[in-house]
């Protein structure tokens, strides 16, 4: 401090979020907030402009953190706040390396998330973005037995990639559909499956013996491309695929090549790579495939817990005090 004065910490944000979160920075009175006041991704050259000098970044998920920014950035940096439970964008590595605190935002999204996955599990399954195409163009003309017909819950195996907080979550909500078995696999058997009935197994067993298979893995070097030929070759003719975590775990061209030829029924996706998919993509012109925007977390409430989360977790890594959700690494 200088003559008893606290030394106001700049702090830069990336993209403009919900004023929930603005508001906690504000009323703090600890930091100078530089903002790049757009809904638009901060250009790369504005972000390593932006974080020069900087005490405290908060950033989102479309935000690349490597060498390049903590460099630009300098000594000062001492917290990373990321509006995201992943954490994928961000070069951890270099980040302890220097001994910066990373805060994330896990658990309250986590509701929000799995809903969203249950929505379009059930949405690709039955058809729904095709059933409401062909009430809009004119194809309804009748009743038909066979029409539109799609894969329900009831009876079936439904196969969780990845039983974290929110796989957990989706498994709870699945259940009461019916699911007859509920199989999961993942680095670890975990003593929580107990509460729906999972049962831990090898991941070939679950790829080829579930009728639904959802993907709630964290991206990691291991997870990258998990989701290829050979993983969609073991899949059976009628089931149903859906990710909801980070796009970079399926190989595209091979879910492509699986939808097309028949190999798997249907997908779901609400990550690609890269994010946004362009709209010339393969995918986009299977009636299979339902490729949502990455809205996983979607919820007004949900997003602005989530600004708070993260404003009080750069707030907390500023003053050297303890973070509400401290990413420990």
């Amino acid at each position: 401090s200088i003559g008893g004065r606290t030394e106001i910490m700049k702090v830069f944000i990336t993209r403009r979020i919900p004023q929930e979160g603005m508001k906690i920075l504000s009323q703090a009175g600890v930091c100078k907030v530089s903002l790049w006041d757009s809904d638009e991704p901060v250009p790369r050259a504005e972000l390593l402009k932006g974080v020069e000098g900087a005490h405290g970044l908060l950033c989102l998920l479309s935000d690349k953190i490597d060498t390049e920014v903590l460099e630009a950035a300098g000594p000062n940096l001492k917290v990373i706040s990321t509006l995201s439970v992943g954490f994928d964008h961000m070069a951890m590595d270099e980040i302890k390396k220097r001994g910066v605190r990373v805060g994330y935002t896990p658990d309250v999204l986590t509701d929000a998330t799995a809903e969203l996955t249950v929505a379009l599990l059930l949405a690709t399954a039955r058809r729904l973005p095709e059933g409401v195409v062909e009430v809009k163009n004119g194809g309804w003309s009748t009743w038909k037995p066979l029409w539109l017909c799609g894969y329900g819950l009831s009876g079936s195996t439904v196969g969780v990639i990845g039983l974290g907080r929110i796989g957990m979550a989706i498994a709870r909500r699945l259940k009461p559909f019916g699911v007859k078995r509920l199989l999961y696999s993942g680095r670890t058997a975990k003593s929580y499956a107990a509460e729906v009935e999972g049962e831990y197994v090898p991941l070939d067993t679950l790829v080829s013996e579930s009728d639904f298979v959802v993907v709630s893995c964290a991206l990691t070097p291991e997870t990258q491309g998990l989701c290829n030929k050979d993983f969609f070759s073991k899949m059976k003719n009628t089931a149903v695929f859906i990710n909801t975590s980070r796009g970079a775990v399926v190989n595209q061209e091979d879910l492509y090549q699986a939808l097309s030829s028949g190999q798997i029924a249907c997908a779901g996706l609400d990550v690609t790579t890269p994010e946004p998919l362009p709209t010339d993509h393969p995918l986009l012109t299977l009636k299979n495939c339902v490729v949502l925007p990455h809205i996983g977390s979607a919820t007004y409430s949900t997003r602005g817990i989530m600004a708070e989360l993260s404003a009080n977790n750069l707030l907390a890594g500023l003053q050297g005090t303890d973070m509400p959700s401290e990413l420990k690494f």
